[in-house]
């Protein structure tokens, strides 16, 4: 069973130097049909202005994944890590007992464009953590790029949940069978380009949550970046 998410139907936050998109309810925004799918809390779509960001606040008890499509984001945190991630960058972080950043847009003239993740951790009051890694190298057209995982395989990031996340780049006409495990259940996102997910077509910014399938045939209509998480 697949069920799309269309990006139009998502809850939507806009303020003078942000918008933002929610796939699962999410600050003010609260849909109790769209609560998060399994242990994926949250994905958000933000597009931050030049020299405008979220100001220094606070999180824990969550699994905190920063995917950057276009521009740059300058992340500050109360562990001591600071850094500017930019596409082909993603950035990871475990909230745990508690932590305080900072996100911020460093480009004076130019958005940032990025999806922001949160995912349940597999037991509450961890010790902080970040990791940052750049996959570009990794990356290929009709190829599928793991990017975190819960036992770092193919040198991914590690995460504290049963949960892979991977990217799968695809270009106008390439095809992709990704299969799924007994037991599993997948989230797909959109992240940009279009493509016919088993004849069900998906835009950017669609979200589908797989239940039930055995494989998903990805078609890509146009050049498309694609996020899959298996859960």
């Amino acid at each position: 069973m697949i069920k799309i998410r269309k990006s139009e139907e998502r809850g939507r936050t806009q303020t003078d130097w942000l918008d933002g998109m929610h796939s699962f309810s999410f600050g003010n925004y609260h849909d109790r049909n769209h609560m998060g799918f399994g242990t994926l809390r949250v994905i958000n779509e933000d597009r931050v202005k030049p020299d405008q960001g979220f100001s220094p606040h606070p999180h824990r008890d969550m699994e905190i994944i920063t995917y950057i499509l276009e521009g740059a984001l300058e992340h500050k945190d109360s562990m001591g890590n600071g850094s500017v991630i930019v596409p082909g960058d993603v950035q990871y972080m475990s909230a745990g007992t508690g932590i305080v950043h900072s996100e911020y847009n460093p480009q004076p003239d130019k958005p940032v464009h990025l999806l922001q993740i949160w995912i349940l951790p597999d037991k509450n009051g961890l010790a902080p953590g970040y990791q940052q890694q750049n996959f570009s190298s990794n990356r290929k057209p009709g190829k599928l790029t793991l990017l975190a995982s819960y036992d770092g395989r193919e040198d991914s990031l590690i995460v504290h949940q049963d949960v892979s996340l991977y990217v799968l780049d695809l270009n106008p006409g390439q095809n992709y069978d990704f299969t799924l495990l007994d037991g599993r259940t997948t989230w797909v996102q959109m992240a940009r380009g279009r493509v016919t997910l088993n004849t069900l077509l998906l835009n950017q910014g669609d979200g589908a949550a797989v239940e039930k399938e055995n494989i998903l045939e990805f078609s890509a209509q146009e050049k498309s970046e694609i996020l899959i998480f298996d859960l």
